[in-house]
């Protein structure tokens, strides 16, 4: 923790020189520099339904910051991005801009599905669609060819062909607070919702550097070659008061700028007696991250909680799996959910009840096992519910000239007979 008597200042191309406690500090920054704004953490949600969220300042936008007419496809993504950060997404994912056509078009028409399909194409071009924002990613492993033979190349030539975008968020709505596990979960009833597998920031400065140099000439001199090998990459350094061991230094830095700023660092005397490297640990992002785990205000037994996920998810049909020792008259206190495949995030989860889209055989016997049951909705089931609540939060921030629509051509391909 820095001091009131603690000098703080960045490193990177451009030099500024200021004066203060009787020595040059100096201060450089970085034309191209971003800045990430930090989200606010999370506010208790007692007695609230799970579903509900206060989203960050940065999220929320006034149709009156828009021009009235249809917009570009980059304004469009910047929305998109502002509602859901793509570096919430699992690293394994594809997500974003997946088919950008060669001639821009103004977006007139989007259209919210959760899968790609024929018939979902079909939908969109009988409809005019300019974008269109595919919760599973179309495209996902990658393609050396685009031919008619693979049904997804197909979709991705005739996505092209039609001049329409295509884009896809996945697991940063899957992560995001308020997103598609907050929104399932929420069928449930309110209680107090944790995350079980925290997002982590995408922090840019991954190592921390001390050290201590005897006076201001050579922290100036360390400063300059520091700035001469910079890669780009901004460091970070502050430094204290002098005292009579000489100045303590800190900088934080990059993967890419730390072997440079070790060997500078271990031509200086000073320095390289008294360097130590620490690895810096990247933040979590509170309400942010994969799966959610409900604890109840009112329990409810494992038959009311079928119902309840039958209306919310509006099925006629769930599967159901009891936990050892479990009937549908047993109480459910505490409820783990994950959007889609979850077991691999709901393995080792303590709940009464685990509430997913799919699960393999073997995964249930283990958690019915442990005493847990299992309720399964079939994978995008317990996904495609939230177009609508995203669609709203959409509309709002687009002008009146863009609609949103939501594709009645999408279903999961499984259905009970």
């Amino acid at each position: 923790m820095l001091t009131g008597r603690t000098l703080s200042f960045l490193m990177s191309r451009s030099l500024l020189i200021c004066k203060s406690l009787n020595f040059n500090t100096l201060a450089l920054f970085s034309s191209a520099s971003s800045v990430v704004p930090r989200l606010p953490s999370p506010t208790q949600t007692s007695g609230l339904p799970c579903s509900s969220v206060n989203f960050p300042p940065s999220c929320r936008l006034s149709v009156s910051a828009h021009r009235p007419g249809p917009m570009e496809l980059k304004e469009v993504l910047q929305v998109l991005e502002q509602l859901a950060p793509l570096s919430l997404a699992e690293s394994w994912d594809n997500v974003g801009l997946l088919v950008e056509p060669s001639k821009s078009r103004p977006i007139k028409t989007i259209m919210l599905t959760n899968d790609l399909t024929d018939a979902v194409m079909e939908e969109a071009e009988a409809q005019s669609c300019d974008l269109i924002v595919s919760y599973h990613p179309p495209l996902f492993r990658p393609i050396k060819r685009l031919i008619q033979k693979d049904w997804k190349q197909r979709l991705a030539v005739r996505a092209v062909e039609a001049g329409i975008a295509v884009f896809s968020p996945h697991t940063s709505w899957d992560s995001m607070r308020g997103g598609v596990n907050d929104w399932l979960v929420g069928g449930l009833g309110s209680g107090q919702v944790s995350v079980l597998s925290q997002a982590l920031g995408g922090a840019s400065h991954s190592h921390k550097l001390e050290f201590m140099v005897r006076s201001a000439e050579e922290l100036n001199a360390v400063v300059e070659e520091l700035k001469a090998c910079d890669d780009g990459t901004t460091l970070q350094c502050s430094c204290n008061r002098p005292d009579n061991s000489g100045i303590h230094v800190s900088i934080t830095c990059s993967d890419s700028a730390l072997t440079p700023s070790v060997q500078i660092l271990l031509r200086h005397t000073a320095p390289s007696q008294s360097l130590s490297i620490l690895k810096l640990e990247k933040p979590p992002l509170p309400g942010h991250g994969q799966g959610r785990l409900c604890v109840l205000d009112h329990p409810v037994t494992v038959a009311t909680a079928v119902q309840k996920m039958k209306s919310h998810l509006g099925l006629v049909n769930l599967r159901l799996a009891l936990g050892a020792g479990r009937t549908r008259e047993s109480s459910v206190r505490t409820a783990a959910v994950c959007a889609g495949s979850g077991a691999s995030v709901l393995s080792g989860v303590k709940a009464d009840l685990f509430i997913t889209g799919e699960m393999s055989h073997h995964e249930v016997l283990d958690a019915a096992a442990k005493g847990t049951s299992v309720i399964l909705s079939e994978h995008s089931n317990s996904e495609r519910g939230f177009l609508a609540v995203f669609r709203e939060r959409l509309t709002v921030r687009l002008p009146d000239a863009v609609t949103v629509v939501l594709s009645t051509a999408d279903r999961d391909p499984l259905e009970v007979v």
